[in-house]
């Protein structure tokens, strides 16, 4: 189409033939809107700069008022957004389009990227009468206006330009795909965007990027993720609960993962979240969640392995492609935090009563299961057999007040090991190749699956080629050889009294089961008790743990015999 093509744009008040460069003497005192969108921030070729300076050009010629009027979108992409979607422009064109005359975009591919927006773009100028430029394009300045209708010509160009808008699109889209499918088996490269958390991008000698950990603490930004990461998994340790742990992290103001970054690219926080079904919502900030740590800590990102689709990016031996040299955990440290998620996972399903001193500790001595704290109204809460609820036979169910069987427990605690210090446990993790054996063969598994989707010779070269490296992978983890863990016992220099004395219901209950309390209750005699018949209840701790008592006793007894 030659630069100075005349296109007819419907009629208007004044003769105007829309061509693709109008003539300077325009219609006068038109009130128009600047629409400035980008969709990578760092693209100078595409810069706001230059979009704002093209429309301001190209509305000066045509006679347009800007004023004040601009829609900026930043960080928006139109092959994921409609026009009505982006956060200005859309609230200018559903909430006052009575404010504007004329809508200005630089180029084609500022406003659309697809025939469908382009389609919902015109009807709603059409709607609303208004006149649409595109300051600059291959043709030269193309303006159409839809105050007095269109007519059948200019609808064709308007569909074909949109058709250029939408394969250009694609175009990119199969090349940015076909890029990042190529740089993924690259050991080390990382493609860009948002990195895991806990990593950094760092540039690599000779070009290029990939991840370092996450140390650097950025003012405004709050902790460090490395630090963040590593205070999680001590506290993990330490025997706080996932929701404790999301809770503290709250109240201290750390950001979430999302939000940290928001705030490391000079971004406001939060944005769209799911709402109902079907909603969304809008959020300041993103807050810690249970399901937030849980995701981090079981995302293999953590080890250095690059991810794709929820499975590890593997090479042609099978191995995991690694995006860093320096991996925030160890695979020791990835699976010992794995098989804490996986207790806790295991407790919390079994809690009945988080207010209950004894749960967990209590057990009816007939059937040999948990009692739990039953609470009525007017009533003092007694425990009780729950076995015939849970289809259980037993032959003779106990129950018994619930202040007698804490104060029994807590006394029988203390008369056993308050004099003693407390000891803490530091596990040294060891390594076991199983859980990637496992995973590896579960990929294995579903790729031998698919062996009859393949039906030509390429297709079953790669189908091979990826089995072979799996069948080599799994080889060489089956001769690897598993390393236990070492617990280290330490002496903390304080009683079980004094530590008993200081807790609340939740840490109390920690100490009963970490010492591997258990109580066991007799179903009781008929009669107008006053106090426990202590008859019906015994108490022991585990051997294990007198046994670690006894290593501390031992080495006191050692400093004391050679000061």
């Amino acid at each position: 189409m030659a630069a100075n093509a005349q296109v007819s744009a419907g009629q208007s008040p004044t003769p105007f033939t829309g061509s693709m460069n109008a003539p300077d003497t325009f219609r006068p005192a038109l009130r128009g809107l600047s629409a400035v969108r980008l969709s990578v921030l760092t693209d100078e070729t595409t810069s706001p700069e230059r979009q704002r300076a093209a429309n301001e050009e190209a509305a000066r010629s045509l006679g347009i008022d800007l004023g004040d009027r601009e829609a900026v979108d930043l960080g928006v992409s139109a092959s994921k957004t409609t026009p009505f979607e982006r956060p200005e422009l859309g609230a200018w064109l559903t909430q006052r389009a009575d404010e504007f005359d004329a809508l200005c975009f630089w180029r084609f591919d500022r406003a659309i990227r697809s025939m469908a927006d382009m389609s919902g773009l015109v009807d709603w100028a059409r709607t609303h009468r208004k006149m649409i430029v595109f300051s600059e394009g291959p043709g030269g300045r193309l303006v159409l206006d839809f105050r007095n209708g269109v007519d059948l010509i200019t609808q064709l160009i308007i569909q074909v330009f949109a058709f250029a808008a939408e394969f250009e699109a694609q175009s990119i889209r199969e090349r940015v795909t076909g890029a990042q499918a190529a740089m993924r088996l690259m050991p080390l490269r990382w493609r860009g965007s948002r990195p895991p958390y806990g990593y950094m991008p760092a540039e690599l000698e000779g070009g290029g990027w990939t991840l370092t950990p996450d140390t650097e603490t950025v003012e405004g930004c709050g902790p460090a993720p490395v630090t963040v990461i590593e205070q999680i998994v001590k506290e993990l340790h330490g025997g706080k609960s996932v929701s404790a742990i999301a809770e503290n992290l709250n109240n201290e103001g750390v950001p979430s993962p999302r939000d940290y970054w928001a705030l490391k690219k000079g971004r406001t926080t939060g944005g769209k979240t799911g709402g109902a079904k079907g909603e969304s919502a809008q959020r300041d900030q993103f807050r810690w969640t249970p399901a937030v740590i849980t995701r981090l800590l079981r995302n293999p990102n953590l080890l250095g392995w690059k991810m794709h689709k929820g499975a590890p990016v593997r090479d042609d031996k099978g191995a995991p492609v690694l995006l860093t040299n320096d991996p925030v955990l160890t695979r020791e440290e990835f699976d010992a935090v794995g098989a804490l998620l996986d207790a806790r996972s295991i407790d919390n399903r079994e809690r009945k009563d988080t207010d209950a001193l004894l749960l967990r500790v209590i057990h009816c001595d007939s059937c040999g299961s948990r009692m739990y704290l039953n609470k009525q109204a007017g009533k003092t809460p007694t425990y009780k057999c729950t076995a015939h609820g849970r289809g259980v036979r037993c032959d003779a169910p106990a129950n018994v007040r619930g202040d007698w069987a804490d104060e029994y427990a807590e006394r029988e605690f203390l008369r056993s090991i308050g004099g003693l210090r407390v000891t803490s446990r530091r596990v040294i993790p060891g390594y076991d190749p199983q859980p990637e054996i496992e995973a590896t063969s579960a990929e294995l598994e579903a790729h031998m699956k698919a062996r009859e989707l393949f039906n030509n010779p390429v297709s079953e070269g790669i189908w091979n080629k990826q089995a072979a490296a799996l069948n080599a992978r799994l080889t060489e983890l089956l001769g690897r050889s598993a390393t236990p863990e070492r617990v280290i016992v330490e002496d903390t220099g304080r009683t079980y009294a004094d530590t008993w004395a200081e807790a609340d219901t939740a840490k109390r209950r920690a100490m009963l089961t970490d010492a591997g309390a258990h109580l066991s209750v007799k179903r009781g005699t008929r009669g107008g008790w006053r106090r426990l018949d202590e008859s019906r209840v015994s108490f022991e701790l585990r051997e294990g743990f007198y046994a670690d008592a006894e290593g501390v006793l031992n080495g006191l007894t050692a400093e004391l015999a050679h000061p």
